[in-house]
């Protein structure tokens, strides 16, 4: 203040004239062999090109309070410095960077080399300029856009600096900003914690706020370069709050934020106003209880950003560098008062301030409005006190300013009283690694030391701001960050004092069963599919097909063994076939006993006995096979359904076809000879229709040697969508072409013999059975055509084996009825029924029986002539 009034008569540059101006700023001197400077936001930035607006109670007074405090301790402290005074000069910077740059000019007077031999008084004598005090270390700033203006010039001349509240990352930067140092963690270890307590509350789909700047940008930016990091944590949006926000900002804001309501969480690095200002657009929005902020500590545990807002601020998680209420500082400035802190020029405005009254000037008019001040008022008696909470902080960075010097002392001046000549002048950068080097325990009883980039290390304390189910609503601890989190989630509750932490996740977790897939680019983001079928949950992301003999479990999480079935005697399938196998079983039994009972009689011995009990065999093995085909497949099983499949069939056709070729070779040779042919006696009859079975049993013992009888299980077959429906089916290996093939050679043998029924049909009627026989071949035609399609027809069914064995078994019942009802049947009937039918008739010759046959082959051609013509003849009865 003195300098350019001692310059009295002297000419001045015009450039030094404005430097001398700038020199002056309004600022607090403590006269001391050292002088450390200080920068604290006073003021808070001003409006409308008004650099200086509102004075700030607590992060402006308190806190250049908190460094007089600090200063008047260790003068006192005949330990720390003795015999030498710490002075101090501090500016107000206004919360404002360029403003703050301005001021800090005061800082640097000392160190820049001015030019004076153009300077001259009046009496031509040299000027007497006062030099200004040395600076050799700066405590501030606050904010951290302040700071770092302020260091980029400090860093040129050299002068340490010691932040008690910049928290920006950037700071961190030992190759642009290293005579920078700060008691208070960096927001990279803010932004860890942040990232900590969103994962420790399971939530992966978050939205960053932050206020334009510095601190908000560099502490969103590290939050989401640690989350990226991390990993299983995405940004949905990330919003940006002007400087100088215009009307209806706030409220496109929180628009914005609604276009991912899933990110409930809001994570926000923003100023008090800011905030404030979020919290009523959010509540203007009917929007109370939708998001939940996770705030940074410029909202730490303050009142002023939630005032009227507290609905909308409920549950939100907020954090702070750990921190204690100094007692020694509240008894300090609680008993500051107008008559003994006269040092502090700007305390008249924050007495007018905080007691809401106004101090009388000369010249100036009281506001009516505003009562007088007597100067009788007490600070926490007449008004609110609550202690600042980066007191602390300040007391501790200029207490290692002065353990930096003292340390420094002791080294370069050894039993010196006071300052000696190695620190006039305190050389900057020896004295920064003097504050490196500190560690001592701060005004909260806890360490005070700086890593190689000049932070401190991150100790921070987590509130959660409650107000319902207690009786003191207001910020509650719930847990501590010390390079790990510690968070009593039982503590926390949220909206209405809900203990179930809300969701804030892009898409929920997947149910068993379910793959995520995964949205392009946002890896917290997915859709759930479903493993549909027989896929099965190999992992987070693939659904994997279970092998061929397995199924899905029902969460789908793994595969099980598809159940094996078989065809059950119970089944709905086998009562049917069953049912007819054992009555035609009965019904043949029934014959054969009875033509071995009746084994001379007429009738028998016309049927012609050998070839009958062959061809019952036949019809007997045709049934019996249906218990074969139901039967619970195994080796031996399996072997004899080859076996008998053909068989009983091949039996019964070759028997057929051997009488219908005898009667049509007999009658055939009568019409030309009445020599009989030959091969038609009983044992000849035999040996053909042997000859004809061999064929089919050689062929079965082939296929016996190329691919020897054996179970499997078809999974295939039923295998329906549902893979809860899926069985695994035991069966022989008898594939549908290997099953058509077995029966072809019988279906040869009765088409073969339905050609020579066709052929036979104009022998007499009662001759040999020649007409059953060709009726008995037409019906089984019919029968196994209609077989044909059905067993085709649902090979893709997936109850085909049921269905394939059911009609095979009926349709070979059937056929073997047709057989036995049509030949044996009526025999059986009239020798039951009507023994005295059965008896000898008069011998005829085969001449006469071949005249018979041909006279009767005649008389029906010119019947039918006849019946052309328009006239019917009554034919007479030759019955013989």
């Amino acid at each position: 203040h003195g300098l350019c009034s001692e310059w009295n008569s002297c000419v001045l540059l015009m450039a030094y004239c404005t430097i001398c101006t700038h020199s002056h700023p309004h600022s607090i001197k403590i006269p001391g062999d050292i002088t450390l400077g200080g920068l604290f936001p006073v003021h808070a930035r001003g409006h409308a090109g008004v650099p200086c607006g509102e004075i700030k109670k607590e992060k402006g007074i308190h806190r250049l309070e908190a460094m007089l405090y600090a200063l008047d301790q260790i003068n006192s402290d005949p330990e720390l410095l003795p015999n030498i005074t710490l002075g101090a000069r501090i500016l107000d910077t206004c919360s404002r960077d360029t403003y703050a740059l301005e001021q800090s000019l005061t800082f640097v007077q000392a160190l820049i080399q001015k030019d004076t031999s153009d300077i001259r008084c009046s009496n031509g004598e040299q000027p007497i300029i006062r030099k200004p005090e040395r600076v050799v270390g700066v405590i501030g700033a606050s904010g951290s856009s302040v700071s770092i203006m302020v260091a980029n010039v400090l860093r040129l001349f050299e002068i340490p600096q010691i932040s008690y509240a910049s928290t920006a990352p950037e700071l961190s930067d030992n190759n642009r900003y290293d005579f920078f140092s700060r008691v208070v963690p960096p927001d990279s270890y803010q932004a860890q914690a942040m990232v900590d307590i969103v994962k420790a509350l399971g939530w992966n789909y978050v939205s960053t706020l932050a206020s334009e700047g510095n601190y908000g940008e560099s502490g969103v930016d590290a939050f989401v370069q640690i989350s990226r990091e991390a990993g299983g944590l995405c940004i949905a949006q990330s919003l940006k709050i002007p400087r100088e926000p215009k009307l209806g900002e706030f409220d496109k804001i929180i628009k914005r934020l609604m276009e991912t309501p899933n990110a409930r969480g809001v994570i926000i690095f923003a100023h008090e106003d800011d905030i404030k200002q979020v919290l009523e657009a959010a509540s203007k929005s009917n929007l109370t209880g939708q998001f939940k902020f996770v705030g940074s500590d410029s909202w730490g545990a303050k009142s002023s950003p939630i005032l009227d807002q507290e609905e909308v601020a409920e549950g939100a998680v907020t954090i702070l560098p750990k921190r204690a209420s100094i007692e020694g500082f509240d008894q300090y400035f609680t008993t500051r008062s107008l008559e003994n802190n006269r040092r502090n020029i700007w305390f008249a405005e924050f007495w007018e301030d905080d007691f809401r009254c106004k101090l009388t000037r000369p010249g100036i008019k009281i506001d009516p409005e505003k009562k007088k001040c007597t100067g009788e008022e007490r600070i926490s008696r007449d008004s609110h006190y609550e202690q600042e909470g980066k007191v602390q902080f300040v007391i501790d960075a200029v207490y290692a300013m002065a353990h930096a010097l003292h340390n420094m002392h002791q080294d370069l001046c050894p039993g010196a009283t006071g300052v000696c000549d190695k620190m006039d002048p305190v050389e900057g950068r020896l004295l920064l690694s003097y504050i490196h080097s500190v560690n001592f325990n701060g005004s909260a009883g806890t360490a005070v030391l700086f890593n190689e980039n000049g932070d401190a290390p991150g100790r921070y304390d987590i509130f959660q701001y409650q107000m319902t189910n207690t009786t003191n609503p207001g910020y509650r601890v719930i847990g501590q960050w010390t390079n790990n989190l510690r968070l009593n989630v039982e503590e926390m509750q949220w909206t209405g004092g809900s203990r179930q932490i809300p969701d804030s996740v892009c898409s929920f977790p997947c149910r068993s069963g379910e793959r995520k897939k995964m949205v392009k680019g946002v890896p917290c983001c997915w859709h759930c599919e479903l493993c549909d079928g027989y896929q099965f949950q190999a992992d987070e992301f693939n659904c994997e097909m279970c092998p061929f003999d397995m199924r899905p479990t029902l969460n789908r999480t793994a595969c099980r063994p598809t159940p094996i079935i078989k065809l059950e005697w119970h089944s709905p399938w086998a009562v049917i076939p069953l049912f007819l196998a054992i009555l035609g079983i009965l019904a043949t039994l029934s014959v054969i006993i009875t033509f071995i009972r009746f084994n001379d009689t007429p009738i028998v011995r016309a049927a012609g006995r050998e070839l009958s009990y062959v061809l019952l065999t036949g019809i007997f093995l045709i049934y019996f096979i249906t218990f074969l085909m139901i039967a619970e497949p195994g080796t031996v099983v399996c072997a004899f359904r080859r076996l008998l499949l053909g068989l009983g069939m091949c039996i019964t056709y070759s028997a057929m076809l051997t009488k219908t070729n005898r009667i049509y070779r007999i009658f055939e040779q009568g019409k030309k000879s009445v020599t009989p042919p030959k091969f038609i006696s009983p044992t000849s009859q035999l040996m053909i229709t042997f000859i004809l079975i061999s064929v089919q049993v050689v062929g079965v013992f082939i296929w016996f040697g190329v691919m020897p009888p054996h179970t499997i299980v078809d999974y295939e077959e039923q295998r329906p969508p549902n893979p809860e429906l899926a069985r695994g089916i035991l069966k022989c290996d008898i594939a549908d072409l290997s099953l058509i093939c077995c029966l072809s050679y019988s279906i040869v043998l009765m088409v073969t013999c339905t050609v020579y029924a066709v052929k036979s049909r104009g022998v007499p009627e009662t001759f040999n059975e020649a007409k059953p026989i060709g009726f008995t071949m037409y019906t089984t035609c019919i029968v196994w055509l209609a077989f044909v399609p059905i067993f085709f027809g649902t090979a893709q069914s997936t109850e085909k084996m049921f269905i394939q064995t059911t009609t095979l078994t009926v349709s070979m019942s059937l056929s073997a009825s047709v057989s036995l009802g049509m030949l044996y049947i009526p025999k059986f009937y009239v020798i039951i029924f009507h023994p005295e039918q059965n008896v000898q008739k008069r011998k005829r010759s085969f001449k006469a029986v071949v005249q018979a046959a041909t006279m009767s082959s005649r008389l029906s051609q010119k019947s039918i002539s006849d019946k052309q013509n328009g006239e019917t003849k009554i034919e007479p009865d030759r019955t013989q």
